[in-house]
């Protein structure tokens, strides 16, 4: 029986998910795995592809789903929607409130460093920190020991080139990195999936999109850079290949 397009793509987003599976060792038998679930098409994806591949034998792994509202941040993503989704895909749904300016009761020195340079950072810093923050605190609260998030192979190609000429280092956002300090490891399942591929996704399933925007989302070198890259790719097709083989030959893909 001959596939139709959108199972073509389902077919091939399922593959790559499962080599990255593989290939960086993201999940084993017994892994509670929290999703970082914005409401944006690509954590609506790693949603729906966890929630379905956690109903296949091997690996056996429980699938959470984590949406963090910023109460100063003027964008909105239908909740409702939200568990629904979850529900229908087998992913338990929580969701937070946090402040901008939240400190929290406890907090190590690190952190009170941090803290004390917010009034430098930008509005993406702080809604960022706060957010991975929630994240962390959920994951420890429900036993998860991995947190996985919607980033796919065009974020960490940006990454990659944004650390190269504004930090002068090569580094990205690996598949895999196990944290030092808490028994947590964040994955990036999507790792291998492009944009393009998961905006298709996105649109044969009929993802409901966020209320309001973030009003800061295009504020960033990241956007820049993202079009640099698209000029680089109209010159040569196989740059972000030849950019996750670098990457992958220099072991940056898996970090502790």
């Amino acid at each position: 029986m001959k596939l139709t397009e959108e199972q073509k793509l389902e077919k091939k987003l399922y593959s790559n998910l499962n080599k990255a599976m593989r290939d960086y060792n993201l999940i084993s038998d017994g892994d509670k795995v929290l999703v970082g679930l914005s409401g944006g098409k690509d954590s609506l994806a790693l949603v729906k592809l966890l929630g379905q591949r956690a109903r296949i034998t091997r690996p056996q792994f429980d699938v959470y789903a984590l949406h963090v509202r910023m109460s100063e941040i003027s964008y909105e993503t239908d909740t409702t929607y939200l568990e629904e989704f979850c529900k229908e895909n087998g992913v338990k749904f929580v969701c937070d409130t946090v402040s901008i300016n939240s400190t929290g009761k406890e907090q190590s020195n690190e952190e009170g460093k941090e803290l004390s340079k917010r009034k430098q950072k930008t509005p993406c810093f702080l809604c960022s920190w706060n957010r991975r923050k929630a994240l962390f605190m959920k994951a420890q609260e429900l036993g998860c020991n991995k947190i996985a998030l919607g980033h796919h192979r065009d974020d960490i190609v940006h990454t990659t080139m944004l650390n190269l000429f504004f930090q002068g280092q090569f580094a990205t956002m690996p598949a895999l990195l196990k944290m030092r300090k808490m028994p947590i490891t964040i994955i990036r399942p999507l790792c291998l999936m492009d944009e393009a591929d998961i905006a298709a996704y996105a649109a044969d399933n009929s993802f409901q999109k966020q209320v309001k925007l973030c009003p800061h989302e295009h504020e960033s070198n990241r956007t820049t850079m993202a079009e640099i890259f698209r000029q680089i790719e109209s010159i040569n097709p196989e740059a972000r290949f030849n950019v996750m083989h670098a990457l992958n030959a220099e072991g940056k893909m898996v970090e502790g």
